[in-house]
């Protein structure tokens, strides 16, 4: 019953957080373009995100003709749950007690978490390239193609990059991972991790400079172009979620998790979070997008050789000094 109550929870704060992400980056672009943000629905512009899913839920729905119905339907619900299926083995802190009832403050804490992490975020990609598939558009084809080439390379030295945490710590427990984190931040002993990590979020969560698969002047609008209303939403609030998931994901792995000054650990963590969320659109508002050629090279001829010597150098130094 508690993992349940926390599931909802999760669920009703994170789709929440989801639109208002939306309005904070059209906020923060428009200040660094020297333009105006949407300031009119609501006091500052605050209601503007309930205004668009009004609109959205109200929009009439369309299917274009010759569509794979199921999996048209299905692509959108896939990229959603897979977003907020990472949250459900983060640790946000340790416990609280309320009402003299200790909660923990995590859904779930299994012994493979770690791996179980990488798992859920791969298949982020099914819903990129089922919706590109099943669209019957050449430009949303194009799109899911290069979405999936797209994670399917970056996920390689993202991977790598992470397996340096494991093999420090001797653990694939999260909460085990941050408890680890007590004396010093993991970010001060493998830095080029963490900006590897960094760089390839940007890619898997298909965020500029990388996002190639919604190039607008080449694909119209890429995997999703044949989606409107509230499936189209579901994209848009599955890419916002999973930013959210990314740096969540860094800030347990390399930036400490819940520790910082004082017994506030949601606090602290919300406030790294909310850091490298920042990062994410300072990034959009500022760096022109890679040619696809430019971007696949640097997957593979740039970062998989240095996570992967980085991964060396790590295992030995830690057989070494054990």
């Amino acid at each position: 019953m508690e993992t349940l109550i926390k599931s909802l929870i999760l669920i009703l704060v994170l789709t929440g957080l989801g639109g208002y992400m939306t309005l904070l980056e059209r906020v923060l672009m428009a200040r660094m373009q020297m333009r105006y943000g949407p300031n009119r629905v609501g006091p500052f512009g605050l209601f503007q995100p309930i205004a668009d899913g009004i609109k959205l839920l109200t929009k009439e729905s369309f299917q274009p003709a010759g569509v794979e119905p199921l999996t048209y339907w299905l692509a959108p619900c896939i990229s959603l749950f897979m977003a907020l299926l990472a949250f459900v083995l983060i640790p946000f802190g340790e416990t609280i007690t309320i009402f003299g009832y200790t909660i923990r403050l995590y859904v779930a804490d299994i012994n493979a978490g770690f791996v179980f992490l990488l798992a859920f975020s791969s298949l982020a990609v099914y819903g990129v390239v089922l919706a590109g598939w099943s669209s019957n558009n050449r430009y949303a084809l194009l799109g899911g193609l290069r979405g999936t080439a797209q994670m399917i390379s970056y996920e390689i030295p993202m991977g790598l990059a992470l397996l340096t945490i494991p093999l420090m710590t001797g653990t694939l427990s999260l909460p085990a991972i941050v408890d680890a984190q007590k004396d010093y931040w993991f970010v001060l002993t493998q830095p080029l991790a963490f900006i590897i990590y960094l760089i390839t979020a940007f890619a898997e969560t298909n965020r500029a400079p990388f996002d190639l698969p919604e190039a607008e002047q080449e694909l119209t609008a890429g995997y999703h172009t044949e989606y409107g209303g509230m499936k189209f939403a579901m994209f848009f609030l599955a890419e916002y979620i999973n930013i959210l998931a990314v740096c969540s994901i860094a800030v347990t792995l390399f930036l400490g998790g819940w520790h910082g000054p004082g017994n506030i650990p949601i606090l602290w963590f919300a406030l790294k979070v909310a850091a490298l969320v920042f990062l994410f659109m300072w990034v959009r508002a500022t760096m022109p997008r890679f040619r696809y050629d430019q971007l696949m090279a640097f997957g593979w001829k740039i970062l998989i050789p240095l996570a992967l010597l980085n991964l060396i150098l790590t295992a030995y130094f830690t057989l070494v000094l054990k």
